[in-house]
């Protein structure tokens, strides 16, 4: 059903649709930042099992209530094509599960103004599960997922703001760099390190650097989380810009490079089209870039 939705033209006008790709993305902002959590688990199964439709759906339709929408009548366009196709109930196992998360132990500790420590989602709070979803007739769909149950992730904090955690998002971006990863790897941007921990577990993968500006980070991880990595002698550290090291020791020197400096694809805009310059002066480099898809939804125009 969800496929056949994305696939299915929605068949409104060209700026009825960049409208309510707006709309949609300004709806989930608002939420996600002031109430993530108004709906809760009772509301949820009485409505889906009342009415015979799923858990998601029936979030979908809480929510479109909470925003004034009418779900059947005026809104109906809206709700069908780009509201509920962006809700989803997810299995906390299929992330607990991940090697990362299942062998690597945060402490909390705190250097400088950087933080580890563990927080949680609650019971069907709401957050961001992947990139958006951009359909053939150009609808922009963020990925909304909720579990049924209390979902415990480890965080690294800047001034007390989550700047890199496992929540899904992070953890399903993330794969297409590590299944793409080989030989000798670079890293920009270190956080907890996830894509070094699953690039260094790779048997086709030599060695990775990782380059982070901040010595409190770099800190953290080589007391608290680095000495659990199983390959931990394939992981090299350097405090540099990542500009700064691009331009005066990339060269010839890897193979695969990943770029994750940006806390989100809103912010981070500027800082992957001045890393794209790289990868067109060096294509003998294989580049992947944190949140690419979303970051171009941002950049591209026609979508708004």
């Amino acid at each position: 059903m969800e496929a056949d939705i994305y696939r299915e033209p929605c068949g409104l006008p060209t700026e009825t649709i960049r409208r309510y790709n707006n709309d949609l993305v300004q709806l989930f902002s608002l939420y996600l930042n002031l109430m993530p959590d108004a709906i809760d688990n009772d509301m949820v199964t009485e409505l889906a099992a009342s009415c015979r439709i799923s858990r998601a759906e029936a979030y979908a339709q809480y929510l479109a209530a909470m925003a004034g929408l009418d779900a059947g009548g005026r809104d109906r366009l809206f709700f069908r094509y780009w509201l509920a196709p962006a809700i989803r109930e997810l299995d906390p196992a299929a992330y607990t599960n991940d090697p990362y998360f299942c062998h690597i132990r945060i402490p909390t500790e705190k250097r400088g103004k950087w933080e580890l420590k563990t927080e949680s989602l609650r019971p069907l709070e709401a957050f961001v599960c992947n990139d958006f979803v951009i359909t053939p007739d150009r609808r922009m769909i963020p990925q909304i997922g909720f579990f049924n149950t209390e979902y415990p992730f480890p965080a690294v904090l800047e001034n007390g703001r989550e700047w890199m955690t496992l929540q899904p998002n992070e953890m399903v971006t993330t794969y297409p760099a590590i299944d793409a990863a080989h030989g000798r790897v670079l890293t920009f941007g270190l956080g907890l390190g996830y894509f070094a921990y699953h690039a260094a577990e790779k048997e086709n993968v030599t060695s990775v650097t990782v380059v982070d500006l901040s010595p409190d980070v770099i800190e953290l991880f080589q007391t608290h989380i680095l000495p659990q990595f199983p390959h931990r002698e394939k992981i090299t550290l350097v405090c540099e810009d990542a500009f700064s090291f691009a331009d005066t020791k990339m060269a010839g020197s890897f193979d695969f490079v990943f770029a994750d400096i940006w806390h989100d694809a809103g912010d981070g805009k500027d800082l992957y089209l001045k890393m794209k310059e790289y990868e067109k002066k060096h294509p003998d480099i294989d580049f992947s870039f944190w949140l690419e898809d979303t970051i171009k939804c941002y950049l591209d125009e026609t979508l708004w």
